[in-house]
């Protein structure tokens, strides 16, 4: 079978190797789809400070199960599948308290562990996700975002009827909008790309803003008036919109930090003090946060269709990365077609 290798950044090498077998309490996945994040393309650059080569990539994906290994219940062949990626301790104090998710030895599966990226791959039973049938592979493959929004999203408490600005509309950042609006929030999203907005309108996301041609004071006065936000999700990761976003909300407001920092922004502590603001770090996900992605997706409340980009085939990963190089903001979700 054939399994893509990242030898190096910049590098993918396709070979073949042996299909595996599942051992006991795991199970075998015939992977169909694979959606290539930004933390993939980090790791493309050679810009993922927790990465080392070579790596297997591939940690959000759709897969078809095609065998249990002894002792695995409630799963069986044909199902549509996804898994959690997260490789936890148990027994540190995250873990003891039910924080699995930020465990203190954690490993993420693509990144400090194998991935799926191969035609065939075992992994535990426990972190299997079923799928209903009535979902494309392209909808399983996007679960695992979906779950980063979801728990994001959770990180700021009830939003039901709260004013929320969004700052930033990559697949990310829209995931986390129409979240928000599927709990009830009137949401508005920020970004500077039109196409990027564009989408977000096509998910549902009406109130939209470029933050080139429009502070985000003004965007709120627009939308929500006087009454302004008291809830921000940064999914951009920038110095500019932790700052707009502590300048401009609500005092005692909820900020969510959902961006990755590739840099270390200067952030105006009095302004979090004097304002009795309330800031929040979100990380990955926990299985409810799953649970409840496929639900939003099932349901509609999600929409996936205006995020899907392009296609590769396995023998052209490498390509999928010089796409989204090339198309820079004008690329959402990009997909290998592994089966």
């Amino acid at each position: 079978m054939k399994q893509a290798i990242m030898t190096a950044p910049g590098e993918i090498k396709i070979h073949e190797i042996e299909a595996p077998k599942p051992g006991r309490d795991e199970v075998l996945l015939e992977i169909q789809r694979i959606g290539v994040c930004g933390s993939d393309v980090h790791v493309f650059h050679g810009l993922h400070p927790y990465t080392s080569y070579p790596v297997v990539q591939g940690h959000e994906y759709s897969a078809t199960l095609v065998d249990v290994g002894d002792g695995v219940e409630g799963l069986s062949p044909g199902m549509k599948v996804t898994s959690m990626p997260q490789i936890v301790c148990g027994e540190c104090a995250p873990c003891l308290r039910g924080d699995y998710h930020i465990c203190d030895v954690l490993k993420v599966q693509g990144f400090q562990a194998p991935g799926c990226a191969q035609e065939y791959w075992v992994t535990d039973a426990k972190t299997i996700v079923p799928l209903p049938d009535s979902f494309s592979f392209e909808q399983g493959a996007l679960v695992e975002p979906v779950s980063v929004a979801v728990h994001s999203t959770s990180r700021a408490g009830d939003i039901e009827d709260h004013n929320v600005a969004v700052l930033g509309a990559g697949p990310i950042g829209n995931l986390v909008g129409q979240v928000a609006q599927a709990f009830g929030a009137r949401v508005l999203i920020t970004d500077l790309s039109d196409y990027r907005l564009e989408i977000a309108k096509k998910c549902g996301l009406e109130n939209i803003s470029n933050a080139g041609e429009e502070n985000l004071s003004d965007a709120a006065g627009r939308i929500f008036g006087t009454a302004g936000f008291d809830v921000v999700l940064e999914c951009v990761g920038v110095e500019d919109t932790m700052t707009a976003a502590i300048d401009n909300i609500q005092k005692g407001g909820r900020i969510v930090v959902v961006g990755v920092f590739g840099e270390k922004p200067r952030v105006d502590m009095g302004l979090v003090q004097d304002r009795e603001l309330n800031l929040h770090g979100t990380l990955m996900y926990q299985r409810p946060d799953y649970e409840r992605a496929v639900e939003l997706i099932a349901s509609g409340s999600v929409k996936t269709d205006p995020l899907f980009s392009k296609h590769f085939s396995m023998d052209n990963y490498l390509d999928a990365y010089r796409f989204i190089d090339d198309q820079g903001d004008k690329s959402m979700k990009v997909f290998i077609d592994v089966s």
